[in-house]
């Protein structure tokens, strides 16, 4: 399983877009996550939800997945590594929230097109 790359390709544009929202300080969001922390949080939970909605993915369909989404999780570092370590603010929770969906919504489409 592969996820689409234009689809990749725009959600990296799309954070790319908003960095200069990751520069600004603003008002920190609830519960005193790092941008970092707030970013696996949002893309695991997504991760999960996807592999229990679809219950019919085997062991193998779903190790491959998170090796993609932990090439994900290393772009993304890459990308916001001079903020990782500073504490979430409500915008950018907004924003990686919209990116975790974003992921999720790849890798629906990616097993839409496996399950076929």
């Amino acid at each position: 399983m592969v996820i689409d790359k234009p689809g990749y390709e725009h959600l990296i544009q799309f954070l790319a877009e908003n960095l200069s929202l990751f520069e600004q300080s603003g008002t920190p969001a609830a519960g005193n996550k790092s941008v970092g922390e707030f970013l696996e949080e949002c893309i695991a939970e997504q991760i999960i939800q996807l592999c229990t909605q679809h219950t019919e993915l085997e062991v193998n369909h779903r190790s491959v997945i998170i090796r993609e989404v932990d090439g994900i999780m290393y772009d993304f570092q890459e990308v916001l590594s001079s903020v990782l370590e500073k504490p979430v603010t409500e915008e950018q929770a907004e924003i990686i929230s919209e990116v975790a969906l974003l992921i999720k919504n790849l890798f629906d489409n990616a097993v839409v097109d496996l399950l076929d």
